[in-house]
């Protein structure tokens, strides 16, 4: 994993973010021209290496043709977090970040570190997903193509909820988080097992769960209880809570334009060839939802990929969601 130094970060909010830094991993060769980039941004919880399996020979991201650079996101170690920021402004006093700031640091990071001022594409899903519009709005004159996959620009009322009521509470309500102050990351596994639980509910789509599907069974799992302790908890229980509420709170107040301009007029703004996939039974970002967006960008196009996965399809447990999401990439990329 590298690190790119960020020095004394200004974020949008004017608060100070001092000595920041930006993990990031790329994959294949820069072109001499620098035009063979693509950027590839991560999710809630997730770093950067957790994406690694999307890359490959004769994959969409193919790192024999293009020169892939997976970010992280601040408030996400082992970029600048909670966990990882020592003195002053650590653990619970660490300052408020927002999507716009992960973007403009992994703009800074292409452009100081790479002299790259052109992107073929920005992909990513979920809390990337938000993340790609944001660079599509911020950097218009930089990015040629995007595809927000199972994402949105500012999350949907529903998904605000979840971010708070799912992700944030359960932890901020767990006496062992002490405000922020606690002394382990262990203190707080009440909290933590709550997000798991929490997510195992309301991530996947119901028919997930019904008796004739067994869908967690072709994931290895003997049960749904041996399901949500082996996946959810896997996922969650290692997080440091602080960190995972900095990025929920990052992500539901996240906005590409000025708080008063409606959202239509915001994509309306949108410049880059545009292409918006959804997954049937997404509760985080419903297909209907995710249709309205593209209608209200410029040329854009929708797709619905079929999946007893729902939102889960973007960690690629099926092959089917695999060919479908490799396929979005592969179209806006040839096109």
């Amino acid at each position: 994993m590298n690190v790119f130094e960020l020095g004394d970060l200004e974020l949008v909010s004017g608060e100070l973010l001092p000595d920041a830094k930006l993990a990031y991993q790329t994959f294949g060769e820069l072109s001499p021209a620098k035009d063979n980039v693509i950027v590839f941004p991560t999710f809630l919880g997730a770093p950067p290496e957790v994406l690694n399996g999307w890359i490959g020979e004769g994959r969409a991201l193919d790192p024999t043709r293009y020169f892939i650079v997976q970010p992280g996101h601040l408030g996400l170690a082992p970029s600048s977090a909670p966990s990882t920021t020592p003195g002053p402004y650590g653990g619970a006093a660490f300052p408020a970040v927002a999507i716009a700031d992960d973007v403009i640091a992994q703009q800074r990071l292409l452009a100081e570190e790479f002299g790259i001022g052109e992107v073929q594409l920005v992909v990513g899903w979920s809390i990337g997903g938000i993340q790609v519009y944001e660079w599509a709005l911020r950097f218009p004159e930089m990015v040629r193509r995007i595809a927000p996959i199972a994402g949105a620009p500012t999350p949907p009322p529903w998904t605000r909820l979840w971010l708070k009521t799912v992700v944030e509470e359960p932890i901020t309500s767990d006496p062992g988080w002490a405000g922020g102050s606690y002394a382990d990351a262990a203190d707080v596994r009440a909290g933590l097992t709550g997000v798991a639980h929490g997510s195992a509910l309301t991530a996947p789509p119901r028919t997930f769960y019904y008796d004739s599907a067994e869908v967690w069974r072709e994931l290895g799992f003997g049960g749904v209880d041996e399901f949500v302790a082996g996946f959810w908890e896997g996922f969650w229980l290692p997080q440091d809570p602080n960190d995972v509420v900095v990025q929920a709170r990052k992500s539901r107040t996240a906005y590409p334009g000025p708080a008063d301009e409606p959202l239509a007029s915001v994509l309306g703004r949108i410049t880059a060839k545009t292409s918006v996939a959804a997954f049937t039974g997404d509760n985080l970002f419903p297909p209907a939802e995710l249709r309205q967006l593209a209608e209200w960008i410029p040329g854009a196009e929708f797709l619905e990929i079929d999946s007893v996965f729902g939102h889960l399809a973007t960690f690629g447990l099926a092959e089917q969601d695999v060919k479908a999401i490799d396929g979005v990439i592969r179209a806006v990329l040839d096109d």
